[in-house]
């Protein structure tokens, strides 16, 4: 066992496998995990090691991790962190201790079955550097499959990065592209969206999609928005260039409207009921101000936190084998 507070390049094992999985108080589905992932990857008959990244929690998930380092070390390695970063903060610092050629992340909720993992792989050996997934029968709520519709429509538009299922972390890297990623030192980033913008051949493969099979999503409503506000200033200026445009027109409309209402109080005289509709008018222009200004805050936000320069995350230990997982003992 090793501890460090922040995780370094690990050497590239020729042929090996890394997957990479997120953990965030998920006890009650990591002994069904376990029973389903190392077997699907045995069937694989490639050498591979199981990452696990554990994101603060604060049920016994990080006991349950180290029982199964123990159980399993030559093909098993556990990263703790020392608190709560988000799940793509835990994703970089599985990056950045993976040592795969290939790389596959996937959540620990088993709502993408760890059978699928031959799937991504069959892409990558057809020579995709970069594999998404799209599920093939969504067992969220309504309301989740609606916003995630909605976001892939609004990033499509303003950015050039095309993913059919933003949603879905079930993926497959090169290690080159894995490499660039660790090069980025950004605060907040949306790693699929990240991974797209350094492919040179990317694709998408259907995979399947089950129930949460215990534990609830730790994605609410209000986080959706937030790592959505992410995706859109972190990849492109578009909102700031529309919201440019949007004040051009509505200083000409307003400019419009004050000549109209002036030659009316020449021509017509003074108009009763008029207050009313200037209030109106003022509550519309003052939202798109306040609107505006919120679109700037984002795009500040996210300066003033790549200038504190402030870790992206601790770790507190990593738990391995010291001949590497994937090797004989």
């Amino acid at each position: 066992m090793t501890g460090a507070s922040a995780a370094g390049a690990q050497p590239v094992q020729a042929g090996l496998l890394s997957v990479v999985i997120p953990v965030y108080n998920e006890e009650p589905g990591l002994p069904a995990l376990f029973e389903r992932l190392y077997p699907a990857l045995d069937a694989l008959g490639l050498p591979y090691e199981v990452l696990f990244v554990d994101d603060g929690s604060r049920d016994r998930s990080a006991a349950l991790l180290a029982a199964q380092f123990e159980r399993r070390p030559d093909h098993t390695r556990v990263v703790i962190l020392d608190g709560n970063f988000g799940q793509h903060r835990a994703l970089l610092a599985g990056f950045a201790q993976a040592r795969g050629e290939r790389l596959v992340t996937l959540d620990a909720d088993l709502q993408n079955p760890p059978e699928d993992i031959g799937l991504l792989l069959a892409a990558m050996d057809a020579g995709h550097d970069y594999v998404g997934s799209i599920r093939r029968t969504r067992r969220d709520a309504a309301w989740r499959h609606w916003a995630s519709r909605a976001m892939n429509r609004m990033r499509e538009r303003i950015s050039r990065i095309r993913m059919t299922d933003q949603g879905c972390m079930f993926r497959a890297y090169s290690r080159r592209i894995v490499d660039a990623i660790n090069q980025c030192r950004e605060m907040n980033t949306f790693i699929p969206a990240l991974a797209y913008t350094f492919a040179t051949h990317p694709t998408e493969v259907v995979v399947g999609h089950e129930e949460r099979i215990a534990g609830e999503s730790k994605y609410s409503l209000y986080s959706l928005l937030r790592l959505n506000f992410d995706l859109m200033t972190g990849f492109s200026v578009v909102p700031l260039q529309l919201f440019s445009m949007l004040g051009m027109a509505v200083a000409v409309l307003s400019g419009a409207l004050f000549v109209l209402l002036a030659l009316r109080r020449l021509i017509l005289g003074p108009e009763e009921g008029g207050l009313f509709t200037l209030f109106a008018l003022l509550f519309f222009l003052v939202g798109i101000a306040l609107f505006g200004i919120g679109l700037l805050g984002e795009y500040i936000g996210r300066i003033y936190q790549e200038v504190r320069q402030r870790p992206r995350y601790l770790v507190r230990a990593v738990l391995e084998r010291p001949s590497g997982p994937g090797t004989p003992p």
